[in-house]
């Protein structure tokens, strides 16, 4: 028997569905068909958003629930020492991943980092549940999306694991694709990817989407989009650097960079996270909204704040001559794109690079 919630949830999945079309962003019918297949609601029972500057947990009693799951929005479903540790990635950025994996049917995908089970679920209904091996670091969330996946009739395999190292028992795999964000390819990813399959892979502020070669390198350019996901994590842990506090600055001196690109320029900001990957970012602004300080900090310790036109750093590293250095790459190559950068990965080394793997992109200094 079908009940309300259900018939009003197909409606909005098919309104979800044309609503993506219409963006442009949906251009493959057989996930058109996946996506109004598969209840997000069913693996997004609750979620937190920010309103009025506190976090509100909004679960199925909520007026709202269902007209919200259905939005082209993330979602934070798990929240650790008050920072979102797990989300149910944007529908439209989830669409953009997997028409770029390219499957095809008979093609077997690890996905790393499970989180509800949702993007698993919409693979397994596109390929078949054998062809889809999923890893999560959290045993309790692997838990939760094995068992939802599972109500809905998907057999998938759920391991709890370090998405770092893949999973060996079932490789080679045709595709990978990881929702979680990484500064560096796992080079066990290359080992289990079959050569002239893609790997599809946050990085920074991106997604790069990467071929594997025959000779064990994989190579390849960033999606158009931007790409925000939270950082790839251990057990327990937020993914984010702690800081360090307010040290006492071993240099200081004056900048004339602007604050509001550094803290507001979506471009720029993609090539910052390139230059200086792992690195945290807060700014602050005013009643008007203007810009009025920056602050940037490390997992080493670095830490760099800029405010009144003065620079204040600590640490291992010059933080702040990151940022600089980010900016003028960005200015001197006419503000490029994502999709004029590339990558490539071997077991020794990964160079980002601009237009050409002979033009590579230099990173801060750790």
């Amino acid at each position: 028997m079908t009940t309300h919630t259900e018939e009003r949830a197909a409606e909005l999945r098919a309104a979800l569905a044309d609503t993506l079309e219409a963006d442009g962003q949906l251009t493959d019918p057989t996930w058109r068909k996946a996506f109004e297949t598969v209840p997000r609601h069913a693996f997004v029972p609750e979620f937190w958003t920010l309103a009025d500057g506190a976090q509100r947990l909004v679960s199925a009693a909520h007026p709202d629930w269902l007209d919200l799951v259905y939005t082209d929005d993330a979602l934070a479903t798990q929240m650790t020492e008050g920072v979102a540790t797990s989300s149910s990635t944007a529908p439209g950025l989830m669409l953009a991943m997997l028409q770029a994996l390219d499957v095809a049917d008979g093609n077997r995908v690890l996905e790393v980092a499970t989180g509800t089970g949702y993007n698993a679920a919409l693979l397994a209904q596109r390929l078949g549940s054998d062809q889809v091996v999923t890893v999560e670091v959290d045993p309790v969330l692997a838990r939760l999306a094995e068992s939802r996946m599972q109500h809905l009739g998907y057999s998938s395999l759920v391991v709890t694991g370090d998405g770092r190292d893949g999973y060996p028992g079932r490789a080679p795999y045709d595709r990978l694709i990881a929702t979680c964000g990484f500064s560096t390819i796992p080079t066990a990813w290359l080992e289990q990817v079959k050569p002239g399959g893609l790997i599809v892979c946050p990085l920074g502020w991106g997604t790069v989407s990467l071929v594997v070669g025959y000779d064990g390198r994989a190579e390849g350019r960033f999606l158009p989009g931007g790409s925000y996901f939270m950082a790839a994590r251990d057990t327990g842990t937020t993914g984010i650097p702690a800081h360090p506090g307010r040290p006492s600055p071993t240099s200081g001196r004056l900048t004339g960079l602007d604050l509001t690109t550094v803290a507001e320029d979506d471009a720029f900001r993609f090539v910052l996270s390139l230059v200086a990957p792992e690195t945290a970012f807060a700014s602050e602004h005013d009643d008007t909204g203007h810009v009025t300080a920056v602050e940037l900090w490390a997992a080493d310790g670095a830490w760099a704040r800029t405010e009144g036109g003065t620079v204040r750093q600590a640490g291992p590293r010059l933080l702040w001559e990151a940022v600089e250095a980010a900016h003028a790459l960005y200015r001197e190559n006419g503000r490029p794109g994502r999709e004029r950068f590339g990558v490539t990965v071997t077991a020794e080394e990964q160079r980002i690079w601009l237009d050409a793997p002979s033009c590579p992109v230099p990173r801060a200094q750790s």
